[in-house]
């Protein structure tokens, strides 16, 4: 289910969250059971064939983290360890197992297939839509039960944690400690005006993200990407638009997603960690991946590069495992070499950065006053981020090619009207418009967090003004359903091919 469709808007939300509230007064076990009964059923309005898949995944895991928490707290030293660790393993084959065969069977087949001309081929495999944020949301969950001794034993809770509904498709990635203290807290469960009100406009605010900013750019970028893709060369302001328009399309596409599930699940009373802070504002690669998709990010330096040995074995050491870390990185966003090169672009940036700022020392700070410095260094690793994007959009490595060759000038010669824009019935000037209005959102705007927190300040200040901007929020949100109802075919969230 969509959270830009009618059904979920004027549907399964208003249900979910009544009975919830309603459930809460007199239960806060029978409230909890409730949201994980709904979450399952969010899940399998889309792909109800994969709704077991969902349930066994939860099953196994609770199984794997009970055997460890029992192990780790058995008071047995090295052999209950011991135990504990081997738990830990066979749950994370376990994730892992499923992960690659949904997502990377038919890859790696393909792959193996193409190299060596085996002729080997097995029918294509259907990705379920959050297969890789259920899947990194319990191995965390295993693994700080193993390292941090935390136990869960209610298994509604446990499948509420893994499911609940705002997060399940395209995250954030969570972990159990950020989650379950809070539905274990008696003030989840009464309806609270300042969060409703506040949540209800964070939801807004990631609707008009998606429906007016996101989708408004992606034709631009489609035309662009499937000329390219099909053969077709582009000149340089074709590829230009086209890549810029990937760039904020992806952006406003994924945080207006995490902007509704924050503002979802703050109407409800609880809290979900933010996931992107101005990531184009950033004046290196490294601040970059900070502010981008800020869950992963964590997830995978706590969960990758940290164990990998991170920086406490010297410099070689360090670089390869950012190199490993992000080639990982991009693989788990898909399954295409495209991906995995994406990822050796941004870790081969990372250590370049590393290695400059070694180099540099204490000059950098002096440097780093200097306003001439600050914007060179803004347009370096903005650059070098579109340049990558190009990489993760294109299907293919010749089509990538075509468009950084256009982007280089090496494409054909650009004329006033480009026939490509014009067959899609769009416009050279339109396109140019679009990437600069979205660059200045994304550069110059308080982003959504701050604005958010700010709502909520005021909300909770008491008096009318929740109840006024609670009706702003609700018409606006409800406006921009249905004019997205009303379009040809609803436009799925780009994160969800992950």
């Amino acid at each position: 289910m969509l959270f830009t469709t009618l059904a979920f808007a004027c549907g399964f939300l208003p249900v979910v969250f009544v009975v919830f509230y309603v459930l809460g007064r007199h239960s806060h076990a029978a409230a909890a059971g409730w949201l994980f009964l709904a979450s399952v059923f969010f899940y399998g309005y889309w792909m109800p064939e994969f709704t077991l898949l969902l349930l066994g995944s939860i099953a196994a895991n609770f199984f794997f983290g009970h055997r460890i928490a029992h192990n780790v707290a058995g008071g047995d030293g090295s052999p209950g360890r011991a135990r504990a660790k081997r738990w830990l393993i066979l749950g994370i084959v376990f994730d892992l197992g499923l992960l690659s065969y949904f997502k990377y069977a038919n890859f790696f087949v393909g792959s193996l297939d193409s190299l060596l001309g085996l002729g080997w081929n097995i029918d294509h495999i259907t990705l379920p839509i959050g297969i890789s944020f259920f899947s990194f949301t319990q191995i965390a969950f295993l693994a700080d039960t193993y390292q941090k001794g935390i136990a869960e034993y209610r298994p509604t809770h446990y499948g509420l944690f893994v499911t609940y509904f705002p997060h399940l498709v395209a995250g954030p990635v969570l972990h159990h400690a950020q989650m379950m203290p809070q539905f274990g807290e008696a003030s989840t469960y009464r309806i609270n005006g300042a969060n409703v009100a506040a949540g209800a406009s964070i939801f807004a605010i990631g609707l008009f993200k998606k429906i007016v900013l996101a989708d408004s750019i992606s034709p631009y970028a489609d035309a662009v990407f499937g000329a390219a893709d099909g053969g077709t060369a582009v000149h340089a302001g074709e590829a230009w638009i086209g890549a810029l328009a990937y760039t904020f399309q992806l952006y406003f596409d994924f945080s207006g997603y995490s902007d509704m599930a924050v503002g979802l699940s703050l109407m409800f009373n609880i809290r979900l960690p933010y996931n992107f802070d101005s990531p184009y504002r950033s004046f290196n690669i490294s601040d970059f991946w900070r502010r981008w998709h800020m869950t992963l990010s964590a997830f995978l330096r706590d969960y990758l590069y940290i164990p990998l040995g991170g920086n406490r074995h010297g410099g070689t050491r360090r670089y390869v495992n950012l190199m490993t870390t992000m080639l990982l990185g991009g693989l788990w966003h898909g399954a295409s070499w495209t991906f995995v090169f994406w990822g050796g672009l941004h870790g081969l940036y990372l250590g370049i950065n590393h290695g400059f700022r070694a180099a540099a020392g204490a000059r950098l700070e002096t440097w780093s006053r200097n306003w001439g410095y600050k914007v060179a260094c803004w347009a370096l690793t903005f650059l070098g981020v579109v340049i990558a994007w190009v990489f993760f959009r294109a299907e293919s490595f010749s089509g990538a090619g075509r468009v950084l060759a256009g982007m280089g000038g090496m494409g054909p010669v650009a004329s006033v009207e480009s026939k490509l824009f014009w067959n899609a019935g769009l416009g050279v000037a339109g396109g140019v418009a679009h990437c600069v209005v979205l660059g200045l959102i994304a550069v110059g705007l308080p982003n959504s967090n701050r604005m958010g927190e700010r709502i909520l300040a005021r909300c909770r200040e008491g008096g009318a003004l929740r109840w006024l901007v609670l009706g702003f929020a609700s018409m606006l949100a409800l406006l921009l359903v249905v004019v997205n109802d009303t379009r040809v075919a609803a436009s799925p969230f780009i994160y969800f091919n992950f």
